[in-house]
């Protein structure tokens, strides 16, 4: 069983930064793809950024490629997302995803997805 524990958001101006953080329990979280995944109201829920378990594979949505980074630290069992020129339209519920199936290719689909968080909110304003 993996337990996945998001933390970071929050309310910042548009142009601002945030971090979130992804805590992990689970001894092969090494060798997880990590991903990240944002809900806004409304809208279906859709891929951020990925992180193969090596971290050298990475992808990113058209609309965070420049702005957001993904890291791993797997000594700390945590995943990162650096947040920078955050715009009004970042607003969401950001969740932490971990795919433990050992593919190892980053999917877009969540449903590929098997571990969850219980999201973190990231409110850009105007």
């Amino acid at each position: 069983q993996v337990q996945l524990v998001e933390s970071g958001g929050g309310l910042v101006q548009a142009g601002g930064s945030l971090r979130l953080s992804c805590a992990a329990s689970g001894r092969t979280f090494s060798s997880y793809v990590m991903g990240w995944f944002r809900q806004a109201p409304g809208k279906d829920r859709e891929f951020v950024a990925g992180m193969s378990w090596s971290g050298g594979r990475l992808s990113y949505a058209a609309s965070v490629r420049g702005r957001f980074t993904i890291s791993r630290d797997n000594a700390k069992n945590t995943v990162y997302l650096q947040m920078n020129s955050l715009k009004p339209e970042d607003t969401a519920v950001y969740y932490c995803a971990a795919d433990s199936s050992g593919i190892g290719f980053i999917s877009l689909v969540d449903n590929t997805y098997n571990y969850w968080g219980q999201g973190t909110q990231v409110t850009v304003s105007s």
